[in-house]
């Protein structure tokens, strides 16, 4: 007679036997959707008042607007215009209009279709650092950025699939302005495939950049209005001011139906009132005065809705991000988000000066606010220092291992019949014994967990023998090894060469001014 013990341990040998051998880890940080539970700082009542408040401002104290052909657009559209004081005055029925036609849902075009993205609330983009005008790393310290260094932040970004748009990153200062739209676009189109940016810097730059994308995708005209097959970021001037490239920007990226990212920057005491209630709503109607431009210009212009608010530090007067009240403000942006339906931006961030513990801790805690309330696209979710003066090659590996999770979160995690294995792990280990053999985790040992690309998990006698080395000197080597082995994707030549043609011919004609 067989015992018990002898013919689990038969089944088992055969059932390795027949296990296929363990897959290589394939992930895809492409298209994330948003698993968290939403959190909610203030009641539904509050913020419906303060929604009617934004409202109630843009009627009754207005916003300046200092580009003479948005001031017309909103007067055609039913504003009241103060043209001795550029004030507009933009009535209730003209926001709940421009809200009422503004996209739910946006389809973003990358340059490969494995790349393309929906915005809409639920889902998750995360974009690294930007516009910062230094970068600094271990080895060669902080500087003004250079387009070396645009370069080498674009293919980290390319590198890391959870990057799913291209950020402003750093501005290229070695490079003369009214020529460094030329050079962007042109790397943008040459190392990457992802959804690229644009500064709104004058129409004459814009309709460059936009001539660029098309030749270098092959892209006619129409094809092009079509869809968001690039964005911009525009920021307001706190409190109530509309300057003339962001006005002059919303209306170029609707009329060629592409997409911005409305982002007013309130600092709680400094732009805006001390409470995140207040500062809120003030970003509330700036955000809605800028979206209602959109509008106005182009029905249905796909158009995200944003918010940067968080506090200054009242001793000093420097912005601070990562904090309590950056959290909170993160929170009732996502609330009144959802009041409106719309895909929103916000963002992380880091006021530390170095790579060190406080800019992990303010950098993740203002990633969490943003993953609570819900946010559509998380910018300077990573590398970020400095309140926005500088861009860490190091912080920016160690931050993207934290999206990485995050990436692996989203997926969530399964309890079928094979997960829970019964008759694969738990009927295969005797009392007192481990599961390093089981069928399951012979199955699964090369998939089942996350892999760090900048973590060490050895022990402290391994890790002393290694050198001793810390996460931030580890970071180093990693960002040093994406760059030496970096491939860009696979592009047309021809189009290239088209798109090197038309900057050269453009150079030739003196390039284009950032003016508008």
């Amino acid at each position: 007679m067989i015992s018990q013990t002898s013919e689990r341990d038969r089944r088992r040998r055969g059932r390795r036997a027949e296990a296929a051998p363990p897959a290589n880890r394939d992930v895809n940080y492409r298209q994330l959707r948003n698993p968290f539970p939403l959190m909610e700082v203030f009641p539904a009542d509050q913020i419906a008042e303060m929604h009617e408040t934004a409202l109630r401002t843009l009627q009754e104290l207005g916003v300046k607007v200092l580009l003479p052909e948005a001031r017309r657009i909103f007067a055609q559209g039913g504003a009241r215009v103060d043209e001795d004081r550029e004030m507009v005055f933009i009535g209730r029925d003209m926001v709940e209009a421009a809200v009422a036609s503004a996209p739910k849902s946006i389809d973003c075009r990358a340059g490969a279709r494995q790349r393309d993205f929906t915005l809409e609330l639920g889902s998750l983009v995360f974009q690294p650092g930007a516009g910062a005008p230094n970068a600094t790393d271990l080895e060669r310290g902080r500087r003004p950025a250079s387009g070396q260094d645009y370069l080498e932040f674009l293919k980290l970004t390319h590198h890391f699939d959870v990057f799913q748009m291209i950020s402003p990153q750093v501005e290229p200062q070695d490079v003369p302005t009214h020529l460094r739209h030329y050079f962007t676009t042109q790397a943008q189109m040459e190392l990457t495939d992802k959804f690229p940016f644009f500064y709104s810097r004058g129409t004459p730059q814009v309709m460059d950049c936009f001539e660029m994308l098309s030749t270098a995708r092959g892209l006619s005209d129409d094809d092009f209005c079509a869809n968001a097959h690039c964005y911009t970021i525009i920021n307001t001037n706190s409190p109530r001011t509309l300057d003339i490239p962001m006005a002059q920007g919303l209306i170029d990226f609707a009329r060629h139906g592409q997409m911005s990212i409305i982002t007013p920057f309130t600092l709680m005491g400094a732009m805006a009132p001390i409470t995140v209630a207040g500062a809120i709503t003030l970003s509330h109607a700036e955000a809605l005065a800028a979206l209602t431009l959109t509008q106005l210009a182009n029905p249905g212009a796909p158009v995200c809705y944003g918010t940067f608010t968080s506090n200054v530090d009242m001793k000093s007067g420097a912005p601070a991000f990562g904090t309590p009240s950056h959290f909170q403000a993160s929170l009732a942006a996502g609330q009144l988000a959802r009041h409106l339906g719309l895909p929103w931006r916000s963002a992380a961030g880091s006021a530390s000066n170095s790579n060190d513990v406080q800019a992990a801790n303010e950098n993740q805690f203002g990633l969490w606010g943003c993953l609570m309330a819900g946010a559509t696209v998380i910018i300077h979710s990573a590398g970020w220092l400095e309140g926005g003066l500088t861009v860490s090659f190091e912080k920016m590996i160690c931050d993207a291992e934290v999206l990485n999770m995050v990436a692996e979160l989203c997926a969530g995690a399964q309890a079928g019949i094979t997960e829970i294995g019964f008759d694969t792990a738990l009927a295969e280990v005797e009392p007192s014994g481990h599961f390093f053999a089981t069928s399951q985790t012979m199955e699964r040992y090369n998939t089942a967990f996350y892999e760090p690309h900048v973590h060490d998990y050895a022990n402290f006698g391994t890790w002393t023998e290694r050198g001793s080395e810390d996460a931030n000197h580890r970071a180093t080597g990693v960002w040093k090894d994406v760059l030496a082995n970096f491939k860009a994707p696979t592009q047309d030549d021809d189009r290239l060469g088209a798109l090197h043609e038309f900057i050269a011919r453009r150079t030739e004609g003196g390039g284009a001014p950032p003016e508008s």
